[in-house]
């Protein structure tokens, strides 16, 4: 599945996106609990770089708990920045965000960022040297010490545990009412659209785009999340 076919999907999952996934907040919301301290250390001004910000969860989140900082908001799907954007004009912080449709490439070249947020994009890009020079087209915009927060599916897909795992995880979309035929959709596009990579090996690109160590701080069920700081430069 190419760039152009992944965003037909989600500009007409957009204006349904956030209902069809709301019983699944308990994995969004620990994740974004957690941000609060990943990102503790950042400037009261803070300005922060959302990569594939969807329907806009995380930077709703993270305006209301950090009142002075200042987002990004890069999306290629229209129709979700639109529903981003709405969010930020009924949260009453859309003041301090701006939208790009596109992808990170095409932004126009700005300041350093502080930090960065990219939640489950980089597990759609399966050539791992182009997975690579995307974190690094991140670590690029950051400035020298700024802070990923970065999750993306990941597993050993090799392993019997995974199959386990995957069961669990299916398990838990139906319950969550993802209707069983979309079930079968996501259990091939896991197979043959989603690069699910051993953790181990997603912090390496990671690290090989330019980061320190990644570290991990949270997993629930095939989401791991992890953060790392852009390497220290000479220039900040």
């Amino acid at each position: 599945m190419d760039s152009d076919e992944i965003k037909a999907i989600f500009d007409q999952q957009a204006a349904s996106y956030d209902e069809r996934w709301a019983k699944t907040a308990p994995i969004r919301e620990g994740l974004h609990f957690l941000l609060e301290a990943v990102f503790a250390e950042l400037p009261r001004d803070a300005r922060m770089l959302c990569v594939g910000a969807g329907t806009g969860e995380e930077i709703a989140y993270l305006a209301q708990r950090f009142p002075g900082w200042s987002f990004v908001a890069v999306e290629p799907s229209a129709a979700m920045l639109d529903v981003c954007r709405g969010k930020a004009e009924k949260g009453g912080f859309v003041s301090r965000c701006s939208f790009h449709e596109g992808y990170l490439e095409s932004l126009p070249a700005q300041g350093a960022f502080d930090g960065a947020t990219c939640f489950l994009v980089s597990q759609f890009i399966v050539e791992q040297e182009a997975r690579i020079a995307f974190f690094g087209a991140i670590a690029a915009r950051l400035r020298s010490g700024g802070v990923l927060a970065s999750s993306d599916l990941a597993a050993d897909t090799r392993s019997g545990a995974y199959e386990a795992l995957l069961d669990v995880w299916l398990k838990m979309m139906l319950a969550a009412g993802i209707p069983a035929a979309g079930l079968e959709q996501m259990r091939a596009a896991y197979a043959k659209d989603v690069a699910i990579l051993p953790p181990a090996q997603v912090a390496s690109l990671i690290r090989a785009g330019g980061f320190d160590e990644p570290v991990a701080f949270y997993q629930a069920g095939l989401i791991h999340a992890w953060f790392s700081r852009r390497e220290l430069t000479g220039a900040a």
